[in-house]
């Protein structure tokens, strides 16, 4: 199950107490203030990890606490402090103050670390308070309590590559060909429920990521279907192949396809409208009239959009189509790192 948006719930350590007591030893007289400081509750940590793509562990085990720190005692002895909790994430993962919405932390690579909630300070013990003047204070601070809060975590997926079309449009079994992904495929449409990634080896240790989104629709911008939880993914892809069926099993016009799908993009973000996008033309095995794929060429060069035509069950273009993509993020990667410098 592929869960990308939990809300979670974290509770810091509080800090231990301070303590009053005083030496009672034998030969030692006015032995003086000996209560030790509470120790430091543990605080709550966010840890980004590879080995995660999901936020299923989350849904079932929603609230995290770290331990509280011990209290102090006699003979000047400190606390222990309380152990920290780490609450593992995949990358990707964003985090939000569920009642303002603000960003507060964002995991793009792994190994970075959020503090979520910050453990309590430990009290004072009243030999803190011993001066020339108050030889015996009677009084010590007790330990303040650890951070609470609620947390919206929710996951966007970071690929090189994003899949995006209608539904049925091909996204799948390209990745599954193109990929060692194995995603559910089907002739029918919504077969593809969950995003699914796939690592395309390109030799030389070249590889790129590839993002299998499910199917958009008209309206998907607004929340129809799922449009906003898959959208979403959308948004960290440096590039996007845009799948359209040309054949006639669809009963849909590619063109018109096309043209839904990017104003859907549009409507979502307009950003993602100027993201780099390869159109690409699918199921030609299939195709029973060549006037639907001439159609979807001629719209592609009008918008100056790179085009391809592939059969994935016959292999046909997808080899040109993997050649372009590592072409394309290569100079994308150039450009970035331009503007990097330029900074």
């Amino acid at each position: 199950m592929f869960i990308d948006r939990v809300k979670i719930k974290v509770k810091a350590g509080d800090g231990g107490n301070g303590v009053t007591a005083f030496r009672r030893e034998k030969f030692i007289p006015r032995g003086g203030p000996s209560g030790g400081d509470g120790g430091v509750g543990g605080c709550v940590y966010m840890e980004s990890h590879e080995g995660l793509n999901t936020l299923l562990h989350l849904r079932y085990n929603p609230e995290h606490k770290a331990e509280r720190g011990r209290h102090g005692e006699g003979s000047n002895r400190y606390g222990k402090d309380g152990e920290d909790a780490v609450v593992k994430v995949p990358v990707g993962t964003q985090v939000f103050d569920p009642e303002t919405n603000e960003l507060l932390f964002d995991f793009t690579e792994p190994g970075q670390r959020y503090m979520a909630a910050k453990g309590g300070k430990g009290g004072w013990g009243n030999s803190h308070f011993a001066t020339a003047t108050r030889q015996a204070p009677k009084y010590h601070y007790n330990g303040r309590p650890g951070g609470e809060r609620e947390l919206q975590l929710e996951l966007k997926l970071i690929a090189d590559v994003g899949l995006v079309g209608f539904p049925n449009a091909g996204k799948s079994t390209l990745i599954s060909v193109i990929s060692a992904a194995k995603p559910k495929i089907a002739d029918y449409p919504f077969t593809t429920l969950e995003p699914n990634l796939g690592v395309v080896d390109m030799g030389d240790f070249r590889t790129f990521v590839v993002a299998d989104i499910p199917g958009l629709i008209e309206g998907a911008s607004d929340g129809a279907g799922l449009g906003h939880r898959f959208l979403r993914h959308v948004e960290r892809t440096k590039l996007m192949l845009h799948l359209v069926d040309v054949s006639s099993l669809s009963g849909r016009d590619p063109v018109s396809d096309y043209e839904i799908i990017n104003r859907e993009l549009a409507n979502y973000d307009a950003d993602l409208a100027k993201r780099p996008q390869l159109i690409v033309a699918t199921k030609i095995d299939a195709m029973d009239d060549p006037d639907r794929l001439d159609a979807l060429k001629k719209r592609a060069k009008k918008d100056k959009m790179p085009f391809f035509e592939i059969s994935s069950v016959t292999n046909k273009g997808v080899k040109d189509l993997v050649s372009a993509v590592a072409v394309a993020l290569d100079e994308i990667t150039r450009e970035e790192a331009e503007k990097a410098a330029a900074v």
